[in-house]
């Protein structure tokens, strides 16, 4: 399996919790898909204290995981909202 690409897309994107709205990441997504994944190295700013838990009301939005050998953070439907 192919890599993703390293530079990444120019877009980007909030992910917010769906339960209290509040921010997650910053995320460069590729595509007009729907949030599955979030690979690791196209997160520009961490909002997050402990992996994929939200920092306000503790929700577990989400795990990591591999994802074509790099590290990503597998996306719970509806726990996490794209804005």
């Amino acid at each position: 399996m192919a890599k993703p690409n390293k530079k990444g897309p120019t877009r980007t994107v909030d992910i917010l919790c769906a339960k209290c709205k509040s921010p997650l990441f910053k995320y460069r997504k590729g595509g007009k898909g729907a949030l599955v994944k979030c690979f690791k190295e196209r997160i520009v700013t961490d909002f997050t204290t402990t992996p994929c838990e939200c920092p306000n009301c503790g929700t577990v939005f989400g795990r990591e995981a591999l994802v074509r050998g790099t590290p990503a953070y597998k996306i719970i439907g509806g726990k996490a909202v794209m804005k």
